[in-house]
């Protein structure tokens, strides 16, 4: 009976939630697309094949176990979906938002392959989950025992975030240590309110916090407090800082030139209310302005399409390779043409006019032999160079690793030859004892599903950790 509900991929069409007008959607940083109905949600998991061996479930950092909520939902079984969502992942709702499905589950879709379009996975992913929250399916934590042992995390981002989840469900104290004035990380400061609303992710901080987590915010480590502080009061240490130093370019400290995790955060900030005078004094506000976004990845889409939300007078994208060879989703790519943003193929910068700044000198590319890695190498075209004229230039050219040995002033963290953190594969055991960690410091510049799974497995490696310290103690 069960399977009828299943396998209607012939029948039914892919359908993804109604996407609001662009006119009216970059008029506010609201989240862009409309909620699925139950009867509609219902409808797009039944779509779902039932593969014997799962693609969309392998293709997942999580392993999510995709198609048994598939079903459930196509079921009606909601709570049930859920929990076997909730299971895997720690943040379904956050996933199910900004997660490059394209690129992930739905992109290796069975279904896909065989031309009948994926399932909407995502987009039911966040309806079970928002409807979890709005039935009070979603438990608050309250570990059956209490232990002695505490954790400190430095990094609410969601790589922390998972840990701290994992670890207070076990009844570990957990202290998370964070130099923002509000948890959540990138979530809430690095990606826009339009793809991934706050309050969302307050709900999740909320939640930690009702289940014992405690927070110390506006913390800068190695400034405010000592890493060997933080070493000296807990049982084990988890480093989650994420990777928030900007890929710079030459000659580019002119007046109007930002970075694009400053320009993020200033906007996400203004969106919750706070004074910012960086936004009030329009350095850091597109309104008005000739904007230029240098970059392809996801950051750069984020970037573009809260220029156009703030009221700039044109929005261009310069990206160095093709459309085709761009890192960024080729979803946001289509969003962002729709709401009105220009994208500048093979174009690469090569120096600035004025200061403040007035123009992106430009030189034109054409993909060449392929790199090491199997990209087209792109290479200048002679005498192609021309300039574009802008009032406020953002990089978005990716992120590195800040020097936490020397920030912190600790002696024997070993970092990679990138500068990551070094890091045994599978439990973020570092070369201090009782040192971990986990996320983009570890991997470099990486996903937030990433991060989640290096957390949650991070987390089980130190709970490994106190388990054997504490049997050692016993005996």
């Amino acid at each position: 009976m069960a399977g009828q509900k299943m396998l209607k991929f012939t029948a039914v069409d892919r359908e993804m939630p109604e996407k609001r007008p662009p006119n009216l959607r970059k008029q506010d940083f609201g989240e862009i697309y409309a909620e699925f109905a139950t009867a509609k949600a219902a409808e797009q998991a039944s779509r779902c094949s039932q593969c014997g061996v799962p693609y969309c479930q392998s293709h997942c950092p999580l392993h999510n176990n995709i198609p048994d909520w598939l079903r459930l939902t196509a079921e009606g079984r909601l709570e049930e979906a859920y929990e076997i969502s909730q299971a895997t992942n720690t943040f379904p709702e956050i996933c199910g938002r900004i997660c490059p499905q394209d690129r992930l589950c739905e992109g290796n879709c069975v279904i896909e392959q065989s031309g009948h379009g994926t399932v909407t996975i995502g987009s039911v992913e966040k309806y079970v989950t928002d409807t979890a929250f709005e039935e009070g399916w979603v438990k608050p934590i309250r570990p059956s025992a209490e232990r002695s042992e505490s954790v400190g995390i430095i990094g609410a981002g969601p790589g922390g975030l998972a840990a701290a989840d994992m670890l207070r469900r076990q009844g570990v104290q957990v202290t998370v240590y964070d130099r923002y004035d509000r948890g959540g990380g990138l979530l809430t400061y690095g990606i826009p309110g339009f793809k991934l609303e706050k309050d969302v992710v307050m709900k999740r901080m909320a939640q930690l916090e009702d289940g014992g987590v405690q927070f110390v915010l506006n913390c800068n480590v190695g400034e405010d407090l000592s890493f060997d502080a933080i070493r000296g009061k807990h049982d084990a240490v988890l480093i989650a800082t994420g990777v928030y130093k900007t890929r710079d370019l030459p000659d580019s400290d002119a007046e109007g030139i930002v970075n694009a995790i400053d320009f993020l955060t200033v906007s996400n900030r203004h969106g919750f209310g706070d004074v910012v005078p960086e936004f009030e004094s329009g350095e850091l506000n597109a309104a008005g302005k000739r904007v230029v976004v240098i970059g392809g990845g996801d950051t750069a889409m984020d970037c573009v399409r809260t220029s156009i939300r703030q009221g700039a007078e044109s929005v261009k994208c310069l990206y160095r390779r093709d459309r085709a060879n761009m890192p960024g989703s080729q979803r946001e790519v289509q969003n962002a043409e729709e709401e009105g943003v220009e994208f500048v193929w093979l174009a690469a910068p090569d120096g600035f006019e004025g200061g403040p700044v007035s123009g992106v000198k430009v030189q034109k590319m054409r993909l060449g032999a392929p790199d090491a890695t199997g990209r087209q190498a792109p290479e200048v075209i002679e005498g192609a160079d021309y300039v574009e004229p802008a009032d406020l230039v953002i990089k978005a050219l990716g992120f590195s690793p800040e020097d936490l040995p020397t920030l912190w002033g600790t002696e024997g963290l070993e970092v990679t030859r990138w500068g990551t953190v070094k890091a045994e594969f599978g439990t973020g055991a570092t070369s201090l004892e009782g040192v971990y960690a986990a996320g983009d410091i570890v991997r470099g510049a990486s996903l937030v599903v990433w991060a989640i799974r290096d957390g949650r497995d991070t987390a089980t490696a130190i709970l490994d950790y106190l388990n054997e310290a504490a049997a050692v103690a016993a005996e």
